[in-house]
């Protein structure tokens, strides 16, 4: 691998930070291989200010997979309305449903901070 190599490859990294509030119950599912996921989604707020200098607030929800030793510790210890600080990458797929194509992205939790 060249050095050009190796900056192209820093540079193409997905690496998702969040900070919001657990705004769904994590929906805790067992796989037919034995492995457990936890499904929840996260609250984020972001200001900006409007035509007019007037400063607004935004809300985004985020979608939000866990695996492993998460899924425990949010069974356990998350609750809607609790501060969460997640580090993980963004995952995206596709399913059918009703002979209809979805698309879904979610942030695959690496990482967490009940805050």
């Amino acid at each position: 691998m060249t050095d050009t190599d190796n900056l192209l490859a820093l540079k193409q990294m997905n690496h998702v930070n969040l900070i919001g509030k657990v705004s769904s119950a994590p929906k805790i599912m067992e796989l037919s291989n034995g492995r457990k996921i936890a499904k929840f989604t996260v609250a984020t707020k972001e200001f900006y200010l409007d035509a007019e200098g007037n400063t607004k607030a935004r809300r985004n929800w985020h979608v939000l997979t866990a695996w492993g030793k998460w899924v425990q510790v949010l069974e356990e210890l998350a609750e809607v309305g609790h501060e969460i600080a997640v580090e993980g990458k963004l995952v995206s797929r596709f399913y059918k449903l009703n002979g209809e194509r979805k698309f879904v992205s979610e942030v695959e939790v690496n990482d967490l901070i009940l805050l």
